[in-house]
């Protein structure tokens, strides 16, 4: 029996798998680089959405206090951002130095026991920095003047907790009965478009505190 055919045709069977295998094997080469490249591409989406959802969220979580002037508050004791949770918000603010002329202002004003037995207040507190920005001659007669001293830091109070959220847009009626408004967003706020918080979402055992870097005036 003639066995040449059959063995000519196992050779050229033989000849078209080995020329088919680099095919096969570009074939899944270019298929893994494609699901490779389209993993990536959804990867990178997903980054992009996150990051342009982080700062509603971070605003929206905020549970420290935050901003550039919270350094200046002592680490530990009485005016610490812990012994200040401790004490009713006028007590508290007698213990942080930042706020020394604000105290004597509410002293003057007759004003610590209406703040400490007040129950979940926000008050926005200038620094002494800010008080510093009014004339002094302007200032003493403020701080001269019963009525008026009462009616300015009453403005300063809102007879609600105002958690970060709350002032990325909002309009709150003072202690005074006149309005204030908030804006802005992540760290970054300011109050009648004009005073910038400074150390925001501070905590006292009964008020919510909010320091900013300008004395708020009441328009009428």
């Amino acid at each position: 029996m003639n066995t040449t055919p059959r063995r000519l045709r196992r050779t050229a069977l033989a000849v078209a798998s080995v020329a088919f295998l680099p095919l096969a094997l570009t074939a899944c080469s270019d298929d893994s680089g494609d699901s490779s490249s389209s993993s990536d591409a959804s990867k990178s989406s997903a980054a992009e959405k996150k990051a342009d959802e982080s700062p509603a969220e971070d605003t929206a979580a905020m549970t420290e206090p935050f901003g550039p002037a919270c350094s200046s508050v002592p680490k530990d004791g009485k005016g610490s951002f812990d012994g200040m949770a401790e004490d009713p918000v006028a007590t508290a603010a007698s213990n942080n130095p930042e706020l020394s002329t604000l105290v004597t202002a509410v002293k003057k004003a007759g004003l610590v026991d209406t703040l400490n037995n007040a129950k979940d207040i926000t008050v926005f507190a200038p620094t002494n920095d800010a008080f510093a920005k009014i004339p002094k001659a302007d200032l003493d007669k403020v701080l001269g003047d019963k009525a008026q001293l009462t009616k300015i830091l009453t403005y300063h109070v809102v007879g609600e907790k105002l958690e970060p959220k709350d002032l990325e847009k909002g309009s709150y009626e003072t202690l005074e009965k006149s309005r204030l408004t908030t804006s802005g967003s992540g760290e970054s706020f300011k109050v009648n478009g004009s005073a910038n918080v400074v150390c925001g979402n501070v905590e006292t055992s009964n008020a919510k505190v909010h320091i900013i870097d300008t004395v708020l005036m009441p328009k009428s």
